[in-house]
C-alpha cells in the first residue's frame, strides 16, 4: 500500500503538494495530517470535503505500508504517526521538497529537492515532464500551494521557476478570485503600529457628494509592503475610497484604492505621474512636502471625481404611455408603432370641471412587449392592458443617483423606471438609457464590471458546500456527487432544483431530488440507473424519468426544457432548453434556483432572477404575468406554499391570482391538475388556512359549484373542519402507526352537509380514480348514518359499536369522529379505535370441530356470538367461552358429528 502525506500543521503548499502528487501516484491515499491554519480547514470544508477521499491516520494498517511518499518536509518528527512506517521491512521513501537541509533528515529512494518557492513549484514540473494534465479545480489549489508559500510571487525566496508554474497554472485555467479569497496575510508587530498611526491621520473629505479618506505618514525611512498594510486599513473601516500619502526618505508615496465607479484612480494616479487600474494605482511624488503633496492630491480629486449623474439627464422625455383600459390588441400597435418593447400603464384621463386641470393621471404599472404578444397568442387581446400589466414597480425622482438608477435596473430586474415629480410623470429610463450612459462612459462602469476582489458581489452564483455539509447526510451528498460524475462522463450539465434547493437554502430537510439535465435526459438517468443498480420510468414526450434506486430514494430526472402552451389553460408543449429558460418556466421565484453537481462546480447555486431576496423576504412571486393563465393550477401551489412556508403571496401575484380567477380559467378544463394541488394542500398538517385562502379567492364555485350551502366559509364549515383537525390529532397522538389519508378526510368534511351526488360530480369532474371515489362515497354514507344511529343511542353496547365500525376505514372513523356533535359518539370510535377492534375470541374454527361440532354455515354465527361475548365482557378466558358455547349451543342441536377418532 502506497501512501502520501506532508508535515504536521500543513499549510496551501503542504495540501497543494499532496494532490499534485496523487497524480503522479493514482493509486496512492492521502493521509491529510491535518492542520491549524484557518483559512486551510475552511477550503478543505467548503471545497475538497468530498472531493478527495483524505484518510484518517487511525484508520491505515500502518503495517501494510511499501511506500511512504512524504511532500514539503523531510523530517520524521513532523510526519507525526505515519513515522512508524519507516520500520517497516523493504519501505520505500520518495520525498519531495524545497526546504533547506538539515542534520536527521530522511533519506528516500526518490529524493526531489528543488530550492524554489514552493514544493508545489517541484511538483509542476513532474507533471509537465510526464505530460499529465490537470483540471481547473486542480490548477487553483496547486496555485494556493505557490501564492501561499511565495507571499503572491513577491518574497525573496520566489525563483523564476515558481513564476513559470504559476504561468502554467493559469494557462490551465486557475481561479486567482479563489486564490486571493482564502491567502491572507498577518502583519508584523512594526506593520500593527504603522497601521494605528495611519489610523490617526485619516480625514475624511466629502467631493462631489462622495465621502473620501485620505491618510498621510512621514516615516524616516523606506518600509516594505505598505500597500498591504493601507489595504487592511480600507478592509477594517469598510471604505469605499482611501489614499495613502506616505514620505519615506526623501520621496512621497501614494496608494489608491477605490470600490466605487464615481472615483477612477488610474485616472487620478496617472495625473500624479504615477498609472494604475480604476480600482487599484500608486505614484511617487519628489520636490515637495507631505502638506504640498495632500493639497495636491486635493484638487486632483476635485478635478476628476466626477458628480453623480442625476435621473434627469438620463431620462427620455416625453414617455410613451398608455391608459389602464386599453386593450392589449391595441397596446401591440402602440408598441409596434414607436419601436419600444415596454411603456407605463397610466390611470384613465378623469374628468375636470370647466376651467380647472384634471389632477395628474397615477401610474399603475408597465406592459411589456413581451407579455403582450403572449396575451394575443392566447387569444386575449380584447382585455384591457391593466389585467397583465407588471403593477409591481418602483418610481425616481429627477434628482436620483446612478446607484438608484443600478439598483433598480440591475439588481431588481425592472426593465423601465418611471421618473415622477410631484405625481407628475416626467419621463422614463429604460435599461437602453442605462447602457448608453455606462458605455459612453466607462468611469461610469457599475459596480458589478469592478474586479471581483474589490467588492462583494451579488451573490448571483455562490458556492453551498458548506450548506450542504451542514444539512445533508453523507449518502445523500454521496449521491448528489455521483450525479454530477455521470454527467461529467456524459459531457452533460446536471442540477438539482426546485423545492429542494429552496429547502436547502431554509435549511430545511427535503428528500425529493429533482435532477435537471443540459443534455439528453432519460438517456442520462438510464445510465444514472445502470451505475446505482436502480429502476427507470420514462417519459419520452416530456423527456422525464425516475430513478428509483433499491434504499426507496426516487430521483426525478427532466431535460431541460422551455414550455409553452397552446391556449390557456393547456398541457404545456416542451422545446429542447437551457437550465435558465428551464428556470423560468418554473412556478414561483423561490422555487426557481438550481444548484450545479458537476464536479468543476459542485455546489455552486444558481440565481437567475434574484430568487435569493424572495426567498429571505418570505415572498412568494410569479416570474411572468401570464404563469396563471398558462397553469391555473399554479394558484393552488401558492396558496399551498404560503400557508405551509409563512409566506406571503405578493401584491401583484395575488392580484394576477385574482385575474385568472375571474376568467374562469377552472371552467375551462377538467385538469386532472387541480384534483392533484388540492389533494396535496389537503394533505398539509393544518389545512384550514389554506381552505380559508382558497375561499378568499373565490376559487369555492370553481372546485364545488354543486356545493350551495356553504360557497362561502361560515361557523358550521369552519366547525367541521376544526374536529376534523382534532380528530386527525387524536389519531396521531396514538401513535398506532398505520397508513391513512389526510386529504381523505378533509374532502370528506367539507363534503359533510351535501348530498352524496355533489360528491360523485366532484370525482366526475377532476378525473378522481374509480376505485377512490367508490371507497369515499361509500365512507361518506356508512359514516353519516352510523353517526345517526349513534347519537340517538344513550346505552350502546360494545359489541353493537364493534360491528357498526367494522368497514370503516381509517379515514372513514375520522370524519365520523368529526361529525359527532355528542361525547357518546366520540367515545365509542374512541373506544373502538383503541380497543375493540383488536378484540379476538379464543376458539377458533378449528377448536370447534375439536370440540364436536361439524363445520358449516353456522360456524360464521357461533364465531361471531363468542366475539360479541368478549367485546361485551360476558366471557374472559377460553374456558368461559367453552362454557357459553355448550350452553347456547348444544352439539346436538347443531345435527354434531359422531365420536372423533
Amino acid at each position: 500500500m502506497r501512501i502520501i502525506t506532508s508535515h504536521l500543521n500543513a499549510d496551501f503548499d503542504s495540501l497543494a503538494s499532496m494532490i499534485a502528487a496523487q497524480k503522479l501516484y493514482p493509486d496512492a491515499l492521502l493521509t491529510f495530517p491535518g492542520s491549524q491554519e484557518k483559512n486551510v480547514r475552511e477550503f478543505i470544508s467548503q471545497t475538497l470535503l468530498y472531493r478527495y477521499e483524505f484518510q484518517k491516520t487511525k484508520n491505515i494498517d500502518l503495517a501494510r505500508v511499501d511506500t511512504l511518499i512524504v511532500v514539503d518536509t523531510r523530517s520524521s518528527e513532523r510526519i507525526g504517526h505515519l513515522a512508524a512506517c519507516l520500520a517497516n521491512p523493504g519501505i520505500k521513501v520518495h520525498l519531495y521538497d524545497h526546504h533547506p537541509a538539515a542534520s536527521g533528515d530522511l533519506r528516500g529512494e526518490i529524493e526531489i529537492i528543488r530550492d524554489v518557492g514552493s514544493t508545489t513549484t517541484i511538483l509542476i514540473e513532474e507533471l509537465k515532464k510526464r505530460d499529465i494534465d490537470i483540471s481547473v479545480e486542480e490548477a487553483t489549489i496547486l496555485g494556493l500551494g505557490i501564492y501561499e508559500d511565495t507571499g503572491s510571487l513577491t518574497h525573496l525566496t520566489t525563483t523564476p521557476d515558481d513564476l513559470i508554474a504559476a504561468a502554467w497554472l493559469l494557462e490551465k485555467g486557475a481561479k486567482l478570485d479563489i486564490i486571493a479569497q482564502f491567502i491572507t496575510y498577518d502583519l508584523t508587530s512594526s506593520q500593527v503600529e504603522l497601521l494605528h498611526s495611519l489610523m490617526k491621520t485619516a480625514i475624511q473629505y466629502t467631493i462631489q457628494g462622495i465621502p473620501i479618506v485620505v491618510v498621510t505618514l512621514s516615516l524616516p525611512a523606506y518600509v516594505d509592503d505598505f500597500a498591504m498594510i493601507a489595504r487592511r486599513f480600507m478592509h477594517m473601516e469598510n471604505l469605499d475610497t482611501l489614499f495613502a500619502l506616505i514620505s519615506m526618505a526623501d520621496r512621497i508615496y501614494l496608494i489608491a484604492r477605490s470600490r466605487i465607479a464615481e472615483v477612477n484612480v488610474g485616472i487620478i494616479a496617472r495625473d500624479l505621474g504615477g498609472g494604475g487600474h480604476a480600482t487599484a494605482a500608486s505614484a511617487t511624488l519628489r520636490d515637495m512636502t507631505l502638506t504640498e503633496a495632500q493639497e495636491k492630491l486635493i484638487h486632483t480629486l476635485h478635478r476628476h471625481v466626477l458628480p453623480q449623474p442625476i435621473a434627469r439627464e438620463m431620462m427620455s422625455k416625453p414617455a410613451i404611455t398608455i391608459p389602464a383600459d386599453t386593450t392589449i390588441a391595441k397596446a401591440n400597435e402602440i408598441l409596434t408603432r414607436y419601436s419600444i418593447t415596454a411603456m407605463p400603464v397610466l390611470s384613465p384621463l378623469a374628468v375636470a370641471e370647466p376651467g380647472q386641470t384634471p389632477p395628474p393621471r397615477a401610474i399603475l404599472g408597465i406592459i411589456s412587449r413581451m407579455v403582450v404578444e403572449k396575451a394575443i397568442h392566447h387569444d386575449l387581446g380584447g382585455l384591457p392592458v391593466s389585467a397583465y400589466m407588471t403593477s409591481d414597480i418602483a418610481t425616481l425622482t429627477a434628482d436620483a443617483t446612478l446607484a438608484d438608477i443600478q439598483e433598480l435596473i440591475i439588481e431588481h430586474r425592472q426593465r423601465l423606471i418611471p421618473i415622477v415629480d410631484n405625481g407628475v410623470l416626467q419621463g422614463i429610463i429604460t435599461r437602453t438609457d442605462l447602457l448608453n450612459r455606462l458605455v459612453n462612459d466607462p468611469a461610469h462602469l457599475p459596480k458589478d464590471l469592478l474586479h471581483e476582489s474589490e467588492h462583494p458581489s451579488l451573490e448571483r452564483k455562490r458556492n453551498l458546500n458548506s450548506i450542504i455539509v451542514e444539512c445533508l447526510n453523507k449518502p445523500m451528498i454521496e449521491l448528489l456527487q455521483k450525479i454530477g460524475a455521470v454527467a461529467d462522463e456524459l459531457q452533460f450539465n446536471a442540477f438539482a432544483v426546485g423545492g429542494f434547493v429552496r429547502d436547502l437554502l431554509l435549511k430545511k430537510s427535503n428528500l425529493d431530488l429533482d435532477i435537471v439535465i443540459e443534455g439528453d435526459g432519460i438517456r442520462f438517468a438510464k445510465k444514472l440507473a445502470g451505475i446505482l443498480q436502480g429502476r427507470i420510468k420514462t417519459h419520452e414526450r416530456f423527456g422525464t424519468a425516475m430513478v428509483m434506486l433499491p434504499n426507496g430514494t426516487k430521483i426525478d430526472v427532466a431535460t431541460a426544457r422551455l414550455e409553452y402552451y397552446e391556449y390557456p389553460a393547456a398541457l404545456p408543449t416542451v422545446e429542447l432548453s437551457s437550465i435558465k429558460l428551464d428556470l423560468y418556466r418554473r412556478d414561483f421565484t423561490i422555487n426557481a434556483m438550481a444548484i450545479q453537481l458537476n464536479p468543476e462546480h459542485f455546489g455552486t447555486l444558481i440565481d437567475f432572477f434574484n430568487c435569493q431576496n424572495d426567498l429571505n423576504h418570505r415572498s412568494i412571486k410569479v416570474l411572468h404575468n401570464l404563469s396563471f393563465v398558462e397553469d391555473p393550477s399554479r394558484i393552488f401551489r401558492a396558496i399551498r406554499f404560503e400557508a405551509r412556508m409563512a409566506f406571503e403571496i405578493a401584491p401583484h401575484t395575488r392580484r394576477l391570482m385574482h385575474n385568472a380567477v375571474s376568467m374562469q380559467l377552472f371552467g375551462k378544463t377538467d385538469d386532472p391538475r387541480f384534483f392533484s394541488e388540492l389533494k396535496q394542500i389537503l394533505s398539509e398538517e393544518d389545512p384550514v388556512p389554506a381552505i380559508q385562502r382558497l375561499a378568499e379567492f373565490n376559487l369555492f364555485p370553481f372546485l364545488w359549484p354543486e356545493l350551495k350551502p356553504h360557497l362561502k366559509i361560515d361557523r358550521r364549515f369552519l366547525h367541521i373542519l376544526h374536529q376534523t383537525q382534532r380528530a386527525i390529532s387524536w389519531f396521531r397522538l396514538l401513535y398506532l402507526d398505520e397508513p391513512y389519508h389526510n386529504w381523505m378526510v378533509y374532502l370528506l368534511a367539507i363534503m359533510s352537509r351535501s348530498p352524496e351526488e355533489v360528491l360523485t360530480a366532484f370525482c366526475s369532474r377532476f378525473q378522481v380514480p374509480q376505485k377512490i371515489a367508490d371507497r369515499l362515497l361509500w365512507q361518506k354514507t356508512h359514516a353519516e348514518k352510523t353517526a345517526n344511529l349513534l347519537s340517538r343511542r344513550a346505552i350502546i353496547a360494545n359489541s353493537e359499536i364493534y360491528w357498526l365500525l367494522k368497514e370503516l376505514s381509517i379515514e372513514g372513523l375520522l370524519y365520523l369522529m368529526a361529525l359527532a356533535r355528542k361525547n357518546q359518539v366520540k367515545k365509542a370510535v374512541s373506544n373502538y379505535v383503541t380497543k375493540l377492534r383488536y378484540t379476538r375470541a379464543d376458539l377458533t374454527g378449528d377448536d370447534l370441530m375439536a370440540l364436536g361440532y361439524r363445520p358449516g354455515p353456522e360456524f360464521k354465527m357461533i364465531l361471531n356470538d363468542l366475539l360479541d361475548a368478549r367485546l361485551d365482557d360476558r366471557v374472559h378466558n377460553r374456558e368461559e367461552e367453552i362454557a357459553l358455547l355448550r350452553r347456547t349451543f348444544p352439539p346436538e342441536s347443531l345435527a354434531a358429528a359422531g365420536p372423533r377418532a
